[in-house]
């Protein structure tokens, strides 16, 4: 059995994939594939503490004190970062910060510049 959707114009079980399409041979009724997460209207899942979307080459700069994990080591409220990199999993922001090196970062603590 196919697992293609019913026409929704004529109920034709007999509809068939044409590229990013679905067609009715019966009616000839054409309308849009649209999969699961391409249906979402949130083009950048990942957001600064404002709520503003961010993207790879982003400067931002910290609104918290963050203690670095397993040194003493803190990076200061406002330190500025420039060229993020966006990545999946729980810290989503990789960046190297001056006087610290490579860090994983997570959005919530952090502010958009520009």
């Amino acid at each position: 059995m196919s697992d293609l959707p019913n026409c929704p114009e004529c109920s034709s079980e007999y509809t068939y994939e044409d590229r990013n399409m679905y067609v009715c041979p019966e009616c000839a009724h054409e309308w849009l594939i649209v999969s699961a997460d391409e249906g979402s209207d949130d083009e950048y899942p990942i957001k600064d503490a404002n709520g503003n979307p961010l993207q790879d080459g982003d400067s931002i700069t910290v609104i918290k004190d963050l203690k670095v994990k397993g040194s003493s080591l803190v990076v200061k409220v406002g330190t500025k970062i420039k060229n993020i990199r966006l990545v999946d999993g729980d810290h989503d922001i990789d960046c190297k910060i001056d006087g610290i090196g490579a860090m994983k970062l997570k959005s919530e603590f952090v502010k958009k510049l520009g």
